[in-house]
């Protein structure tokens, strides 16, 4: 087919030099950092970006992971159920499950189908010529007939592509994220749920091997994280302390070191294009949004199974560029908008505003355990490009 390269080796950026090499592209993986060993956080791989992962053959390798099971929904910060379905009702309305993994087996699942060589670290990439696929790194000037940005949220390829777009802009939001052990803690009471308070969020996510992903936001101005981890994990206990069990007891199980604090920014100005010249943005790099949803690495996914589609189906490379823009940019605009939403209405603090939308989250929860799993009918169903 031709040579790729491409940058960033996170989730989308394996996930297209993958898939890329399975359709005959010789590939290069240009990271910047020492490794590809990322920090513990969870992930949520959801039915769109199981189907997409069997395009490249391990799709299975991680529904065998998948460890959610039961109720599931959204819940008070007291612990009454605001929304409620179950795990088996949402496998049996989309076809497949949830699967809430470790970031980090993701991330070695898809660099184990790389082929030999094809990763390289410590080699950061300066700039990038669009309409000949120069790029310049630490290794010196390459060139490819391809070129995949998947840079991530302050993407340097997207400033060079698309000057004078507006970058990501605050959500409004601070995200927290751990993980830690589950064991001795009554299996009921680890149910996958989101419970919602006055301006904040505590997501509990069961894991594989007796683990639990945790993840929390609250509605703080940027920039407020501190730079002692202890003080972090304090925070963590003002704010979540007196919310309903298990929550308090898996915050007091954190190890500071390992909490990661983020602010979180989205695209908010759709971009006029995914591409120029050879080059493609993918995920964070051209769409990032809220974790609201759960589809940012989902929709990175989408994305390089998409693009390696487009460009292996004969023609030139711009002319599958094109049509790579024609797919993604009206989906994954419509996920960064409803993503955004649901962050807003995360945000609420005023009492009786929150009383208001408790009260209609309520409402629709006694529709029964499908209501809740209509809202992810756009994002869930969704078939890779055949």
């Amino acid at each position: 087919m031709g040579d790729a390269l491409v940058i960033g080796a996170g989730i989308g950026g394996l996930t297209a030099a993958a898939a890329l090499a399975g359709r005959g592209w010789t590939v290069t993986v240009c990271e910047r950092a020492p490794s590809i060993e990322p920090v513990g956080a969870g992930l949520a791989i959801a039915p769109n970006a199981l189907r997409a992962l069997d395009t490249i053959g391990i799709g299975d390798r991680v529904r065998e992971r998948a460890a959610l099971q039961g109720v599931a929904g959204v819940r008070r910060a007291s612990g009454g159920w605001l929304s409620r379905t179950s795990v088996e009702a949402a496998q049996a309305r989309f076809g497949d499950p949830i699967v809430l993994l470790q970031r980090a087996t993701v991330v070695e699942l898809l660099a184990g189908l790389l082929p030999s060589g094809a990763l390289r670290l410590n080699t950061a990439v300066h700039d990038v010529d669009a309409s000949s696929g120069r790029v310049s790194t630490d290794a010196g000037e390459l060139r490819a007939d391809l070129v995949v940005a998947a840079d991530g949220i302050r993407s340097a390829v997207r400033r060079v592509l698309f000057p004078g777009h507006p970058d990501p802009v605050y959500s409004g939001t601070t995200a927290w994220r751990f993980v830690v052990s589950g064991r001795g803690i009554a299996a009921g009471a680890l149910t996958g749920a989101e419970s919602w308070g006055r301006g904040q969020v505590f997501g509990v996510m069961p894991l594989a091997g007796d683990e639990v992903y945790c993840y929390a936001t609250a509605t703080v101005p940027s920039g407020t994280g501190h730079a002692d981890p202890a003080e972090e994990k304090a925070e963590l206990l003002r704010r979540f302390g007196t919310w309903h069990a298990p929550i308090p007891a898996l915050v007091e199980r954190a190890d500071p070191a390992r909490v990661i604090r983020s602010d979180v920014f989205f695209m908010d100005t759709p971009l006029p294009a995914f591409h120029r010249g050879r080059v493609a943005l993918l995920g964070d790099a051209a769409h990032s949004m809220t974790p609201n949803l759960g589809q940012g690495a989902c929709q990175a996914i989408e994305d390089a199974v998409t693009l390696a589609h487009h460009v292996s189906a004969g023609g030139s490379v711009e002319r599958g560029l094109a049509a790579y823009t024609r797919d993604r940019l009206p989906r994954t605009t419509a996920i960064v908008r409803r993503s955004a939403a649901i962050n807003r209405l995360t945000r609420w603090s005023n009492p009786l505003a929150v009383a208001v939308r408790d009260g209609v989250m309520s409402l629709a929860g006694l529709a029964g355990p499908t209501a809740a799993l209509r809202q992810a009918d756009a994002a869930f169903n969704w078939w890779p490009p055949a």
